[in-house]
């Protein structure tokens, strides 16, 4: 006995629609093959669907979210076509809305900063709502550029009056002393990574003006023992690398009006040999506080290239086996 497809019509209002809902050459309905077997027929006012009824009824809904977001001005690209799908495959299309829909941050170039997954939607209102937040995951996710995106932000809203950027330097011991040049210099390879982040988000011009009034400060996290930081937005970064004592001095700087996001990636550690991660550690000591809040990053997180995440999912299934006893594969 055959089977009838299961046919469902999406309306557009013309052709222009329909060639931005495809995406260029394609591109979102050559994404939509991977996952559903659905033919789809475009037409002048509509597109036609014909498939399995579960298949249809995704795309169908998909389309629909999609095209709500185009009407809104938004111009979708592959990787959020693609984390769409995933949102409707996964039952939260409710969701796709208030995630993409949501502007937060323009820098001086008219770039619009906005959350790209619900991972970063969260990790976004977690910074709204508590004075110190952990950000924890693999790299590609946002982390330091959402955090420096929400320092900038208070910063230009006068909720807070300074912005104190830090990274520890792991080689801070003979290495780093036969670098050239004074301290300053010998830490700006570590911390180029937030310079081009402020230089994004606020310019250059405006960057080193801050800096020279002294509302900005990046600075290696040894320079921040002794200190009480009122009033500050501070943000420490590579905090995997940090040692138990310097994680506990960094959290007791903290002072009045003032709010920290502290960012790492606990796989992938520097420290040497017998030291113990002060952001390991410090997961079970704060879990309980209030006001802390700890949000969890992951490969469905990454905006960086696509082969990222397939990068990152293989590491983490290499070290389960490895934990597991596990063999690495052998060289033919």
């Amino acid at each position: 006995m055959t089977t009838i497809p299961c046919q469902r019509t999406v309306t557009v209002e013309n052709n222009e629609e329909v060639r931005q809902l495809f995406g260029k050459f394609d591109q979102h309905v050559t994404l939509l093959d991977r996952y559903f077997q659905v033919k789809i027929i475009p037409g002048s006012d509509s597109i036609l669907l014909e498939g399995g009824r579960d298949d249809v009824e995704k795309v169908a809904l998909l389309f629909e979210e999609l095209l709500w977001l185009q009407r809104q001005g938004y111009r979708l690209t592959v990787p959020e076509v693609e984390y769409a799908l995933e949102l409707v495959r996964s039952g939260q299309a409710d969701k796709l809305r208030s995630l993409l829909a949501e502007m937060v941050f323009v820098t001086p170039r008219g770039k619009k900063i906005k959350p790209k997954t619900l991972g970063q939607k969260g990790y976004i209102e977690a910074i709204r709502k508590n004075d110190i937040v952990f950000g924890i995951g693999p790299a590609g996710t946002g982390k330091t550029y959402l955090a420096m995106m929400m320092a900038v932000k208070a910063l230009k809203e006068r909720t807070v009056q300074r912005l104190i950027l830090t990274r520890p330097a792991v080689e801070a011991g003979e290495n780093l002393g036969f670098l050239p040049g004074d301290l300053q210099e010998k830490m700006d390879p570590y911390l180029r990574p937030l310079y081009d982040a402020l230089y994004d988000l606020m310019g250059a011009d405006i960057y080193r003006s801050y800096v020279e009034k002294g509302t900005i400060e990046v600075a290696p996290l040894a320079y921040m023992r002794g200190r009480t930081l009122d009033d500050s937005f501070i943000i420490l970064d590579e905090a995997q690398n940090t040692t138990a004592e310097q994680m506990k001095m960094f959290l007791t700087r903290l002072g009045f009006g003032s709010k920290a996001v502290i960012t790492g990636d606990i796989t992938q550690i520097d420290l040497p040999r017998g030291r113990f991660s002060g952001l390991a550690q410090i997961q079970s000591i704060l879990k309980e506080v209030e006001g802390i809040s700890f949000i969890y990053l992951s490969d469905r997180d990454v905006v960086r290239h696509p082969l990222v995440q397939k990068i990152i999912r293989a590491y983490e299934e290499f070290d389960r086996g490895q934990a597991r006893g596990e063999e690495p594969p052998k060289k033919n």
